[in-house]
């Protein structure tokens, strides 16, 4: 079963409510999604830590529900 954006986008804000988030479905079949991630709770963080916040985030879903995800992870400039 694939998700949709707006799934994609409320797992990650429950867990990292001040980020600024774009969801790109890359391929049109809601498995293969971008996200770019931008949160202050980042700073000071390798993106290595930036983006496990994000994968853990989404619960496990990622190779499940979720078959693909470019991510892209920042802190505000």
């Amino acid at each position: 079963m694939a998700m949709q954006a707006d799934e994609i986008e409320a797992l990650i804000r429950g867990a990292i409510p001040d980020a600024q988030i774009e969801i790109t479905d890359l391929a049109g079949d809601g498995d293969h999604y971008a996200a770019r991630v931008v949160s202050e709770s980042f700073r000071g963080k390798p993106r290595v830590m930036q983006q496990r916040a994000v994968y853990a985030a989404l619960g496990g879903r990622m190779g499940g529900e979720l078959h693909a995800l470019q991510l892209t992870t920042g802190i505000p400039e």
